[in-house]
């Protein structure tokens, strides 16, 4: 099985680090070239485990996904993109050659062995949420019931009859607290460090309270910022990811946070500095396949010579304004629209067939989805959505989502 794919690579090629959602897409819109019987640029993509999907490559295993136990799989969809990709291949290190103008990637295979390859471009597709981020807080480490980050958690069936501390107010948040209550946690505490969850329809037993400041000695008793406290069997830390790029040289590593706009990267996705270099689907997003696919066939196109970019200063320029509309974004509460824009300028440049119609439509749909969570946080997921692609609606589920507790997916088609 390991030695079904080993692309050739050779010097002169352009390489992509990750095979999941992101690094799909840009394969996807190589070979779209290729369909029209045009060349290509030599191409491999190093992925770490023995599948494609990264983030959609599901398993029951925490931190050992190589040998874990697929739920979906993404390679019976993909396989078309597979001569590309070098499975269970992990990148240590990327080096930059002023003298060569060449990029050098160090990478270890699954026989152990070290060997480094040089290209042209490099395009970085390892998202961001694979590294937690876990924020101190005083007696976490006494706590004598279960911690654990969001990243972590593969069952909320363990929690029944538990009082459940979740930290952070995201869309993680939300959802284990749906999932915990569905599937019979005591009480659910969502505590938030700047606001609460935009849902005020919780059942009676989920609760929304300040920060928490500390846990208490006795390894039980949390102590919130408004003074009020409470008993918990469990801790799970809703508190994000960091964007994390150790293989890469400091002055080839993207250092930012959670943002709806990435600064540096022009238009959301080159390297300012260091313009042979790319990032694919590093802004917080409410779009995803869809909006990689536009970052992809940008990338694509500057990679292929197709599209020239401008200099270092008309760069900055540029994402000074971007940076600019999404504070007004934000000070309107209205970052899908924000994100929208931004997608539509992409697929201006490029052959990409991704339209305009449909980043509207989907626009339209993220905020009828916002509507019904804010109006029924328990019930949201029941309403069928019309398709964006063909227009028609899909079939309303056979079972309401609060009483659907097989997510197995015999239960869910039958």
């Amino acid at each position: 099985m390991l030695d079904r794919l080993r692309p050739e690579f050779r010097e002169n090629g352009e390489a992509v680090i990750g095979a999941g959602p992101a690094g799909l897409s840009l394969l996807r819109a190589f070979q779209s070239v290729e369909e029209k019987r045009a060349e290509i640029p030599e191409l491999v993509c190093f992925e770490k485990q023995l599948e494609c999907g990264g983030l959609w490559n599901f398993s029951e295993y925490i931190r050992v996904d190589e040998h874990g136990s697929i739920k979906i799989k993404p390679e019976q969809k993909f396989k078309l993109y597979e001569r590309f990709v070098r499975y269970h291949t992990k990148v240590k290190s990327v080096t930059y050659s002023e003298k060569t103008l060449k990029l050098t990637v160090t990478v270890r295979d699954y026989s152990t062995f070290d060997h480094s390859e040089q290209c042209d471009h490099l395009v970085v597709c390892t998202g961001h949420f694979s590294t937690p981020n876990v924020p101190a807080f005083e007696g976490l480490k006494p706590f004598t019931g279960s911690l654990l980050h969001a990243h972590d958690l593969r069952d909320v069936t363990d929690f029944k009859g538990k009082d459940v501390l979740l930290v952070g107010s995201g869309y993680s948040a939300e959802d284990i607290a749906c999932q915990c209550y569905k599937f019979g946690s005591k009480s659910v505490t969502i505590t938030y460090r700047s606001f609460p969850t935009s849902c005020s329809n919780w059942p009676e037993s989920i609760t929304e309270v300040p920060l928490l400041e500390l846990v208490d000695s006795n390894g039980k008793t949390c102590h919130f910022k408004d003074g009020s406290r409470k008993d918990v069997d469990v801790i799970i830390l809703c508190t994000g990811y960091l964007h994390d790029f150790p293989f890469m040289p400091e002055n080839l590593r993207l250092v930012t946070g959670h943002r709806m706009w990435t600064m540096g990267l022009y238009e959301g996705v080159v390297l300012e500095t260091e313009p042979i270099v790319f990032y694919l689907g590093i802004q917080a997003q409410y779009y995803g396949f869809t909006m990689f696919d536009a970052q992809a066939w940008f990338v694509r196109d500057v990679i292929m010579g197709r599209l020239s970019l401008p200099l270092i200063d008309e760069m900055k320029a540029h994402s000074e304004k971007w940076r600019q509309a999404k504070e007004d974004a934000l000070a309107k509460r209205d970052v899908k629209t924000f994100q929208a824009n931004y997608w539509k300028e992409l697929i201006g440049f490029t052959d990409c067939l991704v339209t305009p119609e449909f980043v509207d439509k989907t626009l339209k749909m993220g905020s009828d989805w916002d509507k019904h969570k804010e109006l029924d946080i328990m019930n949201y997921r029941d309403h069928p959505f019309r398709s964006a692609v063909t227009g028609s609606f899909a079939p309303k589920h056979h079972t309401p989502w609060m009483q659907q507790c097989d997510d197995s997916l015999e239960s869910y088609l039958k």
